[in-house]
């Protein structure tokens, strides 16, 4: 520890300041954009003398030549900012820039960072009220990308990476939007896009984005596609991994099916199990029209019946242990 400086106060006390470096002044702890200090210790004495550290004074100099001193300075002389207010809007900096500060090098070659939507977002608020998050995504990834366009095309080439974008952004609890993808990453039209996602839903995949996580728009609920998949047969882990979601995610829309279709066979009107099961109407029908109008697996034929005669037995003519 260097020796303090004591400075005159008045005529009868002086301060002593003594700052310590977690590693050394100036340099940057891996992973951190801010240089850190153990702390500032005031300490009077009633005495009236000067110690010369000159040592000390040269590191107190230097730690004031950092862009945090300078951003601090301009606030309180150039927005009259008090000294708390200025510190606390760095630390907000710091920690929506954090992302793009950290000298820790975790970009590869190929992905970018990108702002998206939460995905806790509620689909009620408008795009201005949402919050925000940053997430890491894959635009170039030769050693799958090459072969894909070399074996496919360019159409099957831009599907690929829509799907991997989304997944990506999903699995850090964001979302992306169709827009997100025409105009900010393919740099293409929206019935590009569309036609593109319609082929996917076409061949079984669910591309995580807003409109599809939320059930917004006109796009198929991601719960009705994945009741599809389990009713024609697909293990609760394969849709996991299929439709990018957790096996107790799919368990619950799985479940939640089963009573719908107990409840309208007991003849219960949609509005009434939408309340019951806590979905949406919309979402019954789709359930519904998913139990009419698919072939089901034998296995999972056995599997529904069996459960309809058990909740037979147990319901109460009011919805019992449906609610």
């Amino acid at each position: 520890m260097n020796s303090p400086i004591v400075v005159p106060y008045g005529n009868k006390w002086k301060v002593i300041v003594i700052i310590v470096p977690t590693i050394s002044i100036g340099v940057l702890r891996e992973g951190v954009a801010r240089a850190e200090y153990t702390g500032i210790f005031l300490t009077c004495f009633p005495e009236s003398h000067m110690i010369n550290n000159t040592s000390l004074q040269t590191f107190l100099r230097l730690s004031q030549k950092n862009l945090e001193s300078q951003f601090q300075n301009e606030l309180i002389s150039g927005l009259n900012c008090s000294p708390f207010e200025a510190n606390a809007i760095i630390d907000l900096m710091f920690s929506i820039y954090s992302p793009f500060l950290s000298s820790n090098g975790s970009l590869l070659p190929g992905q970018m960072l990108f702002t998206v939507l939460s995905v806790d977002n509620s689909p009620s608020l408008s795009l201005a009220e949402c919050k925000m998050i940053t997430v890491t995504l894959t635009m170039d990834k030769p050693e799958e990308d090459l072969q894909i366009r070399e074996n496919s095309g360019v159409i099957a080439l831009r599907q690929h990476r829509i799907q991997r974008v989304a997944n990506e952004a999903f699995m850090q609890d964001g979302l992306l939007g169709a827009e997100d993808l025409a105009y900010r990453l393919f740099n293409c039209g929206m019935r590009t896009i569309s036609r593109d996602l319609a082929d996917l839903r076409s061949r079984g995949i669910i591309v995580p984005l807003r409109s599809t996580v939320h059930d917004m728009g006109r796009t198929i609920s991601h719960r009705a596609m994945i009741v599809k998949l389990w009713l024609h047969g697909k293990e609760y882990s394969d849709i996991s991994r299929d439709a990018f979601h957790s096996v107790s995610s799919v368990q619950n829309y799985v479940d939640k099916f089963k009573r719908v279709i107990t409840l309208v066979q007991e003849g219960y009107d949609i509005h009434t199990v939408a309340f019951l099961v806590k979905i949406s109407a919309r979402l019954v029908e789709e359930y519904f029209n998913l139990y009419k109008n698919n072939e089901l697996a034998s296995h999972r034929r056995l599997e529904l019946d069996s459960f309809l005669k058990k909740k037979a037995f147990t319901t109460s003519p009011h919805g019992g242990t449906c609610d």
